[in-house]
């Protein structure tokens, strides 16, 4: 094997986010159609712009759309299902369950160009603190490109891992920016029988692709009262369908019921017939103490949830240095106030230098949602930005068994494989994220507190393992997982760690009851790792994999975490790999992979499922020596290849697909060939 050699995994534009991100769209479907890169969808709703659109804009009326007609449907449709949430005893006193909630609006990258399947830059922002988020609006739209968008699928289907809800976006820009209020008109436009036809495209649209609903932002002024009553009608049978399909609606305060566009700041009678028309509504920045208190009051009064308004938080220009009014929204002394709407949070990557490692940017991110003390179990009160983790309770999807994490983030410089490098192309695809610790980190210990992190340098699967480093002077326990995993007589754990540096003694720590209080330590077992049977040991590459049989515990297991005690410090220690399972099965394959379009070296591919569950697909190319190179992954049943080159000699390129279980288990793989 030569882990030198690089392919690129995905073509187009990298993660660079813009202020209105545009993601491009479906050409027509051909009878011979070329290999071109699968891209985000974007559409206007009716009428396009006059001219001629830019390089790489492709300009597209949703009226006109059918699943049947589009091209890239099978790149961009999610395939996790919205996983249910619980949510455990906080980590601290502070975090309150049933109170604030929180909604992020990201643009994940361009409107256009936006590649449905990643990319090949590990320069992502790669979402990780799912825990705190209740609701993803992908963001973004344009008047040059396109005003509707539909999220990508990875980014879905990780958020679905998580228990979080995502919708599209409908953008209908201020003049200002090139807002057209015939755009709006057409959004609105009633059918011979009084319906509202592209009410049900949208619905329509969030059902083909597999994500939530809809975020509905009218900012283009010039508007009167007859458009508003139509703008208000079209909410409500989108609602109306939407509720029908699972969906949910969210409203942003900019239009009121007059049809002008005003920005309120506030729930009141401007806009509370919006509110009341949709799921919740995101209340515009300019709000204050005083009108956010007015606003818990009148959604009381009108029998809705006061956390169903989001109070707008501009973070898109300083972030985590952001000043904002925090007792108005989550005071600590009384009930919370409404709910947290972030705008832009991908300040944790957009505001690092162009060097940035995913390193950089975890640590900021780390620093925005859980604070500076980055354990949420001890916050720092002297901090002035009130993270997330100090005022909301996380939650976690962990309830079944299997449960396997290798603690990928979704995006890395490498592949690994075994411990082994199998590809080492950077890399994005938030839809090959795993379940990931919802506490970060909750470190417990006597004596220093060791650095832990998501590592790059080192995996055992994917592109990340957790490193933690530091002198370990007293034992230390590293909280990972609150948990609902029942127990039965075969139930054990698989741990897969490595030692770097230092000598250390590792313990499986397990409760099977709930902390005593909030910010408690969970009453952990702890169970011998390094010393297990040597029969239970496998060691490939410096990993150890060991399997640890839950001996003398039953019921629930409601929390898991590791204790590391050194025997030789300091330690640098890895953990790449973490499993909860009664028994291991293999995938079935899947069946029928070929070729669906071929340019040079530039591949759609498209395959039939695999029968039963599977958490994605991987593809790799067998080389002429016999080793295999990692091509990508994906959760959907189609991927595109770009820029595969003969290698020496090589008359066809094989291509072998395999299903890959919960536990990480391959199937035996289906192969095609690709012929120079």
């Amino acid at each position: 094997m030569n882990p030198t050699r690089r392919t690129v995994l995905i073509a187009g534009a990298g993660a660079a986010a813009a202020l209105l991100p545009p993601l491009p769209a479906n050409a027509a479907p051909k009878a011979d159609p070329a290999a071109t890169p699968p891209y985000a969808s974007y559409w206007y709703p009716d009428s396009l712009p006059s001219g001629t659109p830019g390089s790489g804009i492709t300009w597209r009326s949703l009226k006109s759309w059918t699943a049947a007609g589009d091209a890239d449907l099978a790149f961009n449709a999610a395939s996790v299902p919205l996983a249910p949430r619980f949510t455990p005893t906080p980590a601290n006193s502070t975090a309150r369950s049933g109170q604030a909630r929180i909604q992020s609006l990201v643009s994940f990258g361009p409107t256009s160009s936006n590649p449905s399947q990643g990319s090949a830059t590990a320069d992502y922002y790669a979402l990780t603190h799912w825990a705190y988020v209740d609701e993803l609006v992908f963001w973004g739209g344009s008047s040059g490109e396109g005003l509707i968008l539909a999220p990508n699928a990875p980014i879905v289907d990780a958020a679905h891992r998580h228990g979080v809800p995502v919708l599209g976006n409908i953008f209908l820009p201020p003049t200002a920016y090139g807002g057209q209020l015939q755009w709006t008109r057409d959004l609105v436009q009633k059918d011979s029988s009084g319906h509202y036809p592209l009410a049900a495209q949208l619905v329509a649209v969030a059902a083909a692709y597999g994500f939530d609903g809809w975020f509905v932002n009218a900012e283009t002024g010039g508007g009167d009262a007859a458009l508003g009553a139509d703008m208000l009608g079209f909410v409500k049978e989108l609602k109306s369908l939407a509720a029908a399909r699972g969906q949910r609606v969210t409203w942003y305060d900019a239009m009121t019921v007059n049809g002008t566009v005003s920005w309120q700041g506030a729930l009141n009678s401007q806009n509370q017939a919006f509110f009341q028309a949709a799921d919740d509504m995101f209340v515009d920045f300019r709000w204050s103490a005083s009108t956010l208190a007015s606003s818990g009051q009148k959604a009381d009064q009108l029998g809705r949830s006061r956390y169903e308004l989001w109070a707008g938080v501009d973070v898109e220009s300083n972030g985590s240095n952001t000043s904002v009014s925090w007792d108005a929204i989550v005071p600590a002394g009384k009930a919370h106030i409404t709910s947290i709407g972030f705008y832009r949070p991908e300040w944790t990557r957009n505001h690092l230098p162009a060097s940035r490692t995913p390193a950089d940017f975890h640590a900021a991110d780390d620093r925005f949602w859980t604070g500076r003390s980055l354990d949420p179990s001890q916050p720092d009160a002297s901090d002035p930005w009130r993270a997330p983790a100090v005022s909301v309770a996380d939650r976690s999807t962990v309830s079944g068994v299997p449960f396997a994490s290798v603690f990928n983030t979704g995006h890395g410089l490498r592949w690994y494989e075994d411990g082994v490098v199998t590809s080492d192309a950077p890399w994005n695809h938030l839809g090959l994220q795993d379940r990931l610790p919802s506490r970060r980190w909750v470190v417990r210990t006597e004596g220093e507190r060791p650095a832990v992190s998501f590592d790059f340098a080192e995996a055992w699967r994917g592109g990340s393992s957790v490193l933690v480093d530091g002198e370990l002077d007293e034992p230390t326990t590293v909280e990972l997982y609150a948990t609902r995993l029942p127990i039965t007589v075969d139930t054990v754990f698989e741990l897969t760690h490595r030692t770097d540096a230092g000598a250390v003694n590792v313990e499986l720590a397990v409760a099977t009851a709930e902390p005593s209080a909030p910010g408690a330590t969970p009453p952990y077992t702890f169970l011998p790792v390094n010393s297990v049977n040597d029969l239970h040991v496998n060691s490939v590459n410096g990993w150890q994999t060991v399997t640890v049989p839950l001996t003398g515990l039953s019921g629930t297991i409601h929390a898991i975490g590791v204790r590391l005690t050194a025997t030789d410090g300091p330690v640098k220690w890895r953990l790449g790999g973490l499993a909860v399972r009664e028994t291991v099965g293999t995938p079935a394959a899947p069946s029928g992979l070929r070729i669906t379009a071929a340019s040079g070296g530039d591949l759609r591919l498209a395959w039939n499922p695999a029968p039963g569950d599977v958490r994605h697909y991987t593809l790799h190319r067998l080389l002429p020596d016999g080793s295999r190179r990692f091509l990508g992954g994906t959760c959907q049943r189609a991927y595109f290849l770009a820029g595969l080159q003969p290698e020496q000699g090589e008359q066809a390129a094989r291509l072998e697909l395999r299903a890959v279980g919960e536990l990480y288990t391959a199937s035996d793989p289906v192969t095609v060939t690709h012929t120079w």
